[in-house]
């Protein structure tokens, strides 16, 4: 009798874990790309985007949009980094008379989670339902050694135009809140103040003043909130079909997330649902101080295999 009764429990939870993987099936929509595809909006880029991004070149300008990081650097917890400097076979001041000359060298030896500082979120990152970007499971993709699928190391280099809106000048502030987010209404009165236009294939990016007032003055304040999209904003600039989103903050939504809202559900929207690269920690500030929102992005990343992320460094040409 207790062995049917156990029987019976163990049936129903399969049926049940069935139920919901069903559901999580049936709310997955196949991309746009197809339905084998793995790299969702970098399709985007092509030769007529590039040469067209090319002509934003006025000046002859570039800027990093990255920012440096060390083993200080707040990150989302547990992240961390540790990075050590070593003289191989030089212990004692030896030096390496193989060479052909009295010679010497350093190497590093990096010791960090990759999601630290600037960086690229693969479509790999955030999923919902135990699924993630093109109806892709996660006990299908999710290897301890690695991504079999979505890795960063599979993204091409996106090359396109990029635009930042500058919401801080939208509110009447260097500095936004953390916790203070922004929704399709605000985006669009920003852009139309700002003369910003956003087309199929670019780089949308805004600027809240979070890194460049907080970074350094209160890094703890910096990594504890951040001003952001909520999830209606997410919504509105996903339908507008960009290659990737980004900001000046190092999780793109709101932190606290406003009231309603799912805490880092932009990510689903933009990574699971549409395909949607999002770069966090991008430095617009001083792009802004330099009189320009519009200009050429180009990103070439670390190709390591099966990454969820990707510490990067973009340069913007104007």
């Amino acid at each position: 009798m207790q062995f049917k009764t156990t029987f019976a429990a163990v049936a129903a939870l399969a049926l049940t874990a069935t139920n919901v993987l069903a559901d999580a099936h049936s709310t997955c929509a196949p991309s746009k790309w197809g339905a084998e595809d793995t790299i969702g909006a970098a399709n985007h880029v092509s030769a007529e985007r590039t040469l067209e991004a090319a002509k934003l070149i006025k000046q002859g300008k570039s800027m990093p949009l990255g920012i440096t990081i060390d083993a200080k650097t707040p990150a989302f917890s547990p992240r961390s980094l540790s990075l050590q400097v070593v003289q191989p076979n030089q212990q004692g001041g030896v030096k390496l008379e193989a060479f052909g000359y009295p010679g010497n060298y350093n190497d590093d030896i990096l010791y960090t989670w990759i999601g630290i500082g600037s960086q690229l979120d693969g479509l790999g990152h955030l999923g919902e339902e135990g699924m993630y970007y093109n109806c892709l499971d996660e006990k299908d993709i999710s290897v301890i050694t690695g991504l079999t699928k979505l890795g960063t190391h599979d993204v091409p280099p996106l090359v396109a135009r990029a635009v930042i809106v500058d919401m801080a000048k939208h509110f009447g502030t260097d500095v936004m809140e953390a916790g203070q987010g922004f929704g399709s209404e605000d985006i669009k009165a920003a852009m139309e103040a700002q003369n910003v236009t956003m087309n199929p294939g670019d780089i949308i990016m805004f600027h809240t003043g979070w890194t460049q007032g907080m970074f350094e003055k209160d890094p703890t304040a910096w990594v504890s909130g951040e001003p952001g999209l909520t999830n209606e904003g997410a919504e509105y600039v996903a339908s507008l079909d960009p290659m990737a989103v980004g900001a000046d903050t190092w999780g793109l939504e709101a932190v606290p997330a406003v009231e309603g809202d799912g805490t880092f559900y932009g990510h689903v929207v933009f990574l699971k649902q549409n395909g949607i690269y999002i770069l966090e920690t991008m430095n617009t500030g001083p792009i802004l101080d330099d009189g320009v929102n519009e200009f050429m992005f180009v990103l070439g990343q670390a190709r390591i295999r099966g990454t969820v992320q990707a510490m990067i460094n973009p340069v913007a040409l104007y």
